[in-house]
């Protein structure tokens, strides 16, 4: 990457579920990537206690359960600090289709500029391999994860992190912010490079 420096505001995002359909929110992470590195002491993160009980599945996912969550704010207590948290910065985040598509469900007044999802960026930046899961990406990429929460896979506040540091390792392997956009982003989502079009006499 030829200047970190020119990158646009941008959150590495990640939130957990309760694991009903549609979920309930019960943590979200948001990490500002700033000058090529990831700036955890201006990170926001909520646990938030779910409407509906959180499923034992999910339990077994991040670990969250019912009684951990009890004491914590509901959504409706959160959801205005959440709102200008995210401000109107980019955001980034694996399989971003999930994570945009909740907090828009959850923020509906909530547009970012754009959405960079590393499981695509992945696919175009390193070809042919057998998986592009966080966990393998992980261990492909090896990024260096020694100052990631100590809360462990599957907790948000890991999951951003980890997840900024693989958009940073990709990043590298692209010339401008402009080329990053165009591997990354999703069609439809916010931000996408619009496509070109046939020139026409008027």
């Amino acid at each position: 990457m030829n200047s970190f420096d020119s990158w646009p505001a941008l959150l590495v995002v990640d939130v957990e579920g309760n694991g009903t359909n549609p979920p309930d929110l019960v943590e979200i992470a948001a990490l500002p990537v700033r000058a090529g590195q990831p700036d955890t002491t201006a990170a926001g993160a909520w646990l938030i206690r779910p409407e509906r009980p959180v499923t034992a599945r999910a339990v077994g996912i991040h670990g969250l359960t019912n009684a951990v969550l009890a004491d914590k704010p509901a959504w409706a207590e959160l959801a205005d600090q959440v709102h200008d948290f995210l401000g109107q910065d980019w955001i980034c985040a694996h399989n971003a289709h999930v994570d945009y598509r909740e907090l828009l469900r959850h923020l509906p007044k909530w547009e970012p500029a754009g959405v960079i999802d590393t499981l695509r960026l992945a696919r175009a930046t390193y070809k042919n391999l057998p998986s592009y899961s966080l966990d393998a990406l992980i261990k492909h990429v090896a990024p260096d994860l020694s100052q990631a929460p100590r809360v462990g896979r599957h907790r948000a506040t890991y999951d951003a992190y980890a997840t900024a540091q693989l958009l940073l390792a990709m990043a590298t392997h692209y010339e401008t912010w402009d080329q990053v956009v165009a591997a990354a982003v999703p069609p439809g989502l916010p931000g996408a490079p619009e496509p070109e079009q046939e020139p026409t006499l008027w």
